[in-house]
């Protein structure tokens, strides 16, 4: 299992690399494009605000 760092700069270090990688995962995710059937849905749901 994972071993806590004794160390409170160790610990800060690895809070910081552990911050980096969700922001940099959360900004991957970001950039990626929304799927076919996801856009068509929500071409269908504005579709339908139209009509109202």
């Amino acid at each position: 299992m994972f071993e806590e760092p004794q160390d409170g700069t160790a610990k800060a270090k690895l809070r910081a690399q552990i911050n980096e990688n969700l922001k940099r995962v959360y900004e991957d995710s970001l950039k990626e494009e929304i799927p076919d059937r996801f856009r068509l849905l929500l071409d269908q749901l504005r579709a339908k605000e139209g009509e109202k």
